[in-house]
């Protein structure tokens, strides 16, 4: 890939500290509420089924009770709630509600999240119904991690929208000057540096596994190339003052990205085949999980197993 040297033209950000991922961030405090209940009713948790009914936290922590009941209700809500993602990516109108990208975020951290409210509104029993529906509901949250990790390697604009390969071509150009820019190094010699980054080129690429083994390799070379990059710019080049510590978080920063956009532009037509056999694989197991979900609500509703009905 040819570098235009005249880095002088390209304005530079301010270099910033790495700061913690929202969705992460956004997991922690939802994961939070169920964790809480959880820790807070340990010892009713660990006594057999039937030793619970004599424990004064049964009322409360039952399925049928008001906390267990409420855990599985917030499940439900952010259960129905994931079906609205593929009606905002299908729908236009709906753009006032924010980007697909937005859209994926939350929908990763609900579905991620789920497993966790319905476990502890079955009191960490999984049996019956309730244990149908706390499978059905972990067998979509881990096709969803599969999914979202593919989401992940095709490379895309802020707002969710699929870069095209001049777009990638033209970022990683910017990308690699900015980077010339933080560092005050030749822009030729980071390019090498860059391309050089270990990549397993003998992983195979048959079928929708080799394509993920291949991706899978490729982050945990990504990962490699970056610490072999700190040690190296960490020294000093001859006659210049070694990198402050937040000039040398920014440059990793940058190189990271250009990294990574060098691969998944690499495997962009790969990771859009495997990501469309997971579309036609994870709806079949959603709408089998929500069957399930739907029956279990039914059931107790009509067996009087609620307290606000």
């Amino acid at each position: 890939m040819a570098l235009n040297t005249a880095t002088a033209q390209v304005q530079l950000a301010r270099p910033r500290a790495v700061r913690s991922s929202p969705d992460r961030l956004g997991l922690a405090v939802v994961l939070a509420i169920p964790l809480a209940v959880t820790l807070g009713g340990l010892p009713y948790y660990l006594l057999a089924t039937g030793a619970r009914m004599r424990h004064p936290l049964h009322a409360l922590l039952k399925p049928s009770g008001p906390v267990g009941q409420a855990m599985g209700l917030a499940a439900l809500a952010m259960f129905l709630f994931l079906w609205l993602y593929p009606l905002r990516k299908q729908v236009r109108w709906l753009a006032w509600t924010g980007s697909v990208g937005g859209w994926m975020r939350v929908h990763t951290v609900a579905g991620l999240a789920i497993p966790l409210f319905v476990a502890v509104h079955a009191g960490w029993r999984f049996e019956g119904l309730i244990g149908l529906g706390f499978w059905a509901m972990l067998v979509v949250s881990l096709s969803g991690t599969v999914g979202r990790y593919l989401y992940a390697h095709i490379p895309r604009r802020r707002d969710g929208a699929e870069l095209t390969r001049d777009e990638a071509a033209e970022q990683r150009r910017t990308l690699l000057k900015r980077i010339a820019l933080t560092t005050g190094r030749d822009p030729a010699a980071i390019e090498r540096a860059l391309m050089a980054a270990a990549t397993p080129r003998s992983a195979s690429m048959r079928g929708p596994l080799g394509i993920l083994q291949r991706m899978v390799l490729d982050d945990l070379a990504r990962a490699r190339s970056m610490r072999a990059l700190r040690r190296a710019w960490e020294k000093p080049e001859p006659g210049r003052r070694p990198l402050d510590r937040v000039a040398l978080a920014e440059a990793l920063r940058l190189a990271r990205r250009e990294i990574r956009l060098d691969q998944q532009v690499r495997m962009l037509d790969a990771a859009r085949r495997v990501f469309g056999y997971w579309h036609v694989g994870h709806r079949p197991v959603a709408l089998t999980a929500l069957l399930a979900v739907l029956v279990h609500v039914a059931v107790a509703i009509a067996t009087g197993m609620t307290w606000f009905w």
